[in-house]
């Protein structure tokens, strides 16, 4: 008792919180609370109510907490809230005196493990790793983001990108794909509109110097110790990907940090970065805090595979949903385009490596004139399109 009274102190609440994890990752998927008003010598002069709320997890529940529980996947989507909700629902069950005047009680220390590793998978965490990266950046770490697809790794660079423009520093932002360049370029400005930005590639590389360089991961061998801050996306891709010559000739053009950033990084940039004067951080979730989709596979052999996809156009053409038709070959591509044409689909168009005035076909896309593309791999990357429906054929 004499422990409890000086836990206690001053305090005149006690919050008694009780949580329910999932198996493996040990996510919150549910929680109640109790709040208690203490009186003179803390004894119990009142109990409230108390609430209780389920929460949706970033992954599986696990097979032995649903037996245990009796909670499954159907209650959470139908009664699940965000991590950050909860917080916000403890917060007001609390009141006003909620960072002052109460005691916390758990029951057990796997409760304040689930606490943690919720918060390590919600976004509540992007903050944090945005002031790490500037942190970083100023103590001449070089950062390895690695961070599931649609975790806005870009948005996670925009503080230390920020910073290095306020010192005066020279920064570079490499991609390997022509046509994320292009888009990354329009979203830099509209962060970024008081400062020149300018885009290189193939074929476009009159202007070299600005205050921010979007570049294709070639162009690196335009700069030798030039950028302050050079920040690398998709290193996990082609032409990066195991190409030992590019690695030199990025770590030549960087006399400052570099920031490199993947959802899959390769086992040998992992070793690189556990070294000294590196660190690697991880982001699990989106921003938006939903958990990442998980696909369907449909096996339909011959002509059903075709009616199929038709079925599925048709059901988000309804819907007013925007979807990418992903095909292995550019004859894949241009072979289904004109046959969904003819049946019907005319509110479409086709993409790949080849096809003229692609830049113009995408951006037509994002502004709804298209329904549908059918596409190879070169949108399989930083893309970025609201309600966005994906069918690989």
């Amino acid at each position: 008792m004499k422990i409890l009274n000086k836990l206690i102190r001053k305090h005149q609440h006690l919050l008694f919180l009780d949580f329910e994890g999932t198996q493996f990752s040990h996510e919150l998927i549910a929680f109640g609370a109790i709040k208690v008003k203490l009186g003179r010598k803390n004894k119990i002069i009142h109990v409230s109510k108390g609430i209780k709320f389920y929460v949706k997890p970033h992954n599986p529940i696990g097979s032995y907490v649903k037996r245990l529980t009796s909670i499954d996947e159907d209650i959470l989507e139908q009664k699940g809230i965000t991590y950050k909700e909860a917080l916000e629902e403890i917060k007001k069950y609390c009141g006003k005196s909620f960072e002052k005047d109460f005691s916390f009680c758990f029951f057990g220390t796997h409760d304040l493990r689930i606490l943690h590793k919720s918060f390590e998978n919600s976004p509540d965490a992007d903050k944090k790793i945005i002031d790490i990266i500037t942190k970083n950046y100023i103590e001449g770490t070089s950062t390895l983001i690695k961070a599931v697809c649609g975790a806005g790794k870009t948005e996670l660079v925009y503080g230390v990108i920020n910073y290095a423009l306020s010192r005066g520093h020279r920064i570079g932002f490499a991609i390997p794909r022509k046509d994320v360049v292009i888009e990354l370029e329009d979203r830099i400005k509209k962060a970024f509109p008081k400062n020149h930005v300018v885009s290189i590639y193939g074929g476009h590389h009159e202007i070299l110097t600005a205050d921010i360089v979007i570049l294709t991961t070639h162009q690196i061998y335009r700069y030798e110790q030039y950028f302050d801050l050079l920040i690398m996306d998709e290193v996990d891709a082609f032409p990066f990907s195991n190409n030992n010559m590019l690695l030199r000739l990025s770590s030549n053009s960087v006399k400052g940090t570099l920031v490199m950033m993947s959802a899959t990084p390769e086992p040998s940039l992992l070793k690189l970065f556990n070294q000294p004067n590196h660190e690697i951080l991880e982001l699990n979730t989106r921003y938006h805090g939903h958990a990442l989709p998980v696909p369907e596979i449909v096996v339909k052999l011959g002509f059903l595979k075709y009616e199929y996809l038709r079925k599925k156009l048709t059901i988000f053409k309804l819907e007013h949903k925007p979807v990418l038709i992903f095909v292995p070959t550019i004859s894949d591509c241009e072979t289904l385009y004109k046959k969904l044409k003819k049946d019907g689909f005319e509110k479409g168009n086709y993409v790949h490596s080849k096809r003229r005035n692609r830049e113009q076909i995408i951006k037509d896309f994002k502004f709804n004139k298209y329904q549908f593309l059918v596409t190879t791999a070169v949108l399989e990357r930083g893309v970025t399109i609201k309600n966005l429906q994906v069918i690989i054929y």
